[in-house]
This record gives C-alpha cells, structure tokens and sequence, in this order.
C-alpha cells in the first residue's frame, strides 16, 4: 500500500472481473475507453477479459493513487451502480437525491444516465470526497 490510500478493492475488482466481458470492472478502475471496448465486443473476445484476471492488482494499485479516499466508499458505490444503477441507488448512496430520484422515475433517465455513470463515477466520488476534505 505504501502510505497509498486504498479506494478500490481487489476483491471487488475479481467479483466485477466475473463481469468483465461487459468492462464493468474496467469502469470500477477508472478506464472507461477500453471498458466500453469491453462491453462492445465481449471482453475483447474474451482473450482481454482472461489477460484481465492478471491485469487487476496493477489496476487497483493505479485507481488507489489517483481517486481521493474518504468517507463514500468507491466499492459500495460501483456495486450499487452495476447491479442497482438503473434505480438510482448509486445516486442516493452519493447524495444526489435529486437525480436519485429522477433515474428511479425514469430507469436510469432511460439507461442513458446509468452509462454516463459508468464513464464518470470515480469523479463523481473522488469530487465529493475531496469536498468532504477541505470543507
């Protein structure tokens, strides 16, 4: 860990990897380009998805020194998001009870917000956890 705070998990990281032909574990480790690689073609036919199971302590490690640490839990918030995202739980879970509420009317403002956030949770996080430092 070297002094490095630990936002993301490795375990989480394997469980998502169980996933990873649609890139959500990818997404949890902030590489949104290559996970919607993932998710359209299948893991990269598979053969990136199985590159992956190896890949994953150098991803956690990567994500861990650059997201901010604090008190929103970057794990709780990606399981939320990639099982439960289409429901907003994610968004209530980070605060935003606005748009919590909104994607629950809307599954997900249709499933458009839920992939946004697949693109941009780890900002999302890193933002409010950083804002809980300084003020």
């Amino acid at each position: 860990m070297n002094g490095t705070p630990d936002t993301h998990s490795k375990l989480i990281g394997y469980l998502l990897w169980l996933f990873g032909f649609t890139g959500s574990h990818r997404f949890y480790y902030g590489k949104p380009v290559s996970g919607t690689i993932w998710f359209f073609t299948f893991g990269l036919f598979l053969i990136g998805w199985i590159v992956d199971l190896f890949l994953i302590p150098s991803l956690d490690r990567a994500a861990d020194r650059r997201f901010v640490a604090g008190p929103i839990d970057y794990s709780l918030a990606w399981i939320l998001q990639t099982f439960l995202g289409m429901f907003g739980l994610h968004r209530f879970y980070l605060g935003k009870w606005g748009t919590g509420i909104l994607y629950l009317l809307t599954l997900g403002l249709f499933g458009i917000g839920w992939l946004y956030d697949f693109w941009t949770l780890n900002a999302q996080i890193s933002e409010r956890n950083q804002s809980w430092r300084i003020g």
